[in-house]
């Protein structure tokens, strides 16, 4: 009876925790290889720009006109739709 209620625990803490968590960080795995110059973004500190160039681990990002700032590829939070900064 013992085990039956530890494997049932450790499956609920599957579904619960793990789970969800390999799901977000699959996501953002894919949101970061889908990045294009061009694409509008958001960053972890609230930050809204579009994308001028894409190195390995940084991205350029223009948040006005003439104001180019480095951001480190990670801290990407979200894609907005195309026209959105206008």
């Amino acid at each position: 009876m013992g085990i039956v209620t530890l494997t049932l625990l450790v499956g609920v803490f599957y579904l619960l925790l793990w789970y969800p968590q390999y799901r977000r960080s699959k996501n953002h795995r894919e949101l970061m290889n889908g990045l294009q110059k061009g694409d509008e973004i958001i960053t972890v500190g609230g930050l809204l720009g579009k994308i001028a160039k894409i190195e390995d681990d940084f991205i350029t990002l223009t948040i006005s006109p003439n104001v180019d700032i480095s951001i480190q590829r990670d801290s990407v939070t979200a894609t907005i739709p195309k026209g959105t900064l206008k």
